[in-house]
């Protein structure tokens, strides 16, 4: 099967709406206030969205809020977690995002998810907790700079 990652479109809101609604882990209390609006607004005018698509179905997607430096989604189909899908939307991302001018991005997760070992693993920080319980994560773009 071919394995495509490639910048989101709003064609691509159905399917990102449907792996959002798919995960096991940080579900959304009321999934009708994330609205196919909402989808297009974030990838459209506050800032961009990636896919990947395995055999022309997207299978995770992630989308940067500009306006907040914040991620605001990063998902991946459970039938297709632990294959590197998460970490190359990840990557992408934060590559588009810090050449975009952004010096660093912020994200929140629920605690003791795959979601927070992912991220601690991607070299976030934790720089507290949020007034809905998630942890907090910043990563900085120094943070990403090879050492000497």
């Amino acid at each position: 099967m071919t394995i495509q990652f490639r910048k989101a479109t709003a064609e691509d809101i159905e399917g990102m709406s449907r792996v959002r609604l798919a995960v096991h882990e940080n579900k959304l209390s009321d999934p009708s206030r994330i609205t196919h609006e909402c989808y297009r607004q974030m990838i459209d005018e506050k800032g961009a969205g990636w896919v990947c698509e395995v055999g022309g179905e997207i299978v995770g997607f992630t989308i940067v809020d500009m306006t907040t430096a914040n991620v605001w989604a990063l998902f991946v189909d459970p039938a297709h977690e632990a294959k590197g899908i998460g970490r190359k939307l990840h990557d992408e991302m934060l590559a588009w995002s810090f050449t975009q001018g952004l010096q660093k991005l912020w994200l929140g997760t629920s605690p003791g998810t795959r979601a927070e070992r992912f991220y601690r693993n991607a070299g976030w920080k934790e720089v507290g907790k949020q007034a809905n319980g998630e942890i907090k994560f910043e990563l900085k773009q120094q943070d990403l700079s090879p050492k000497k």
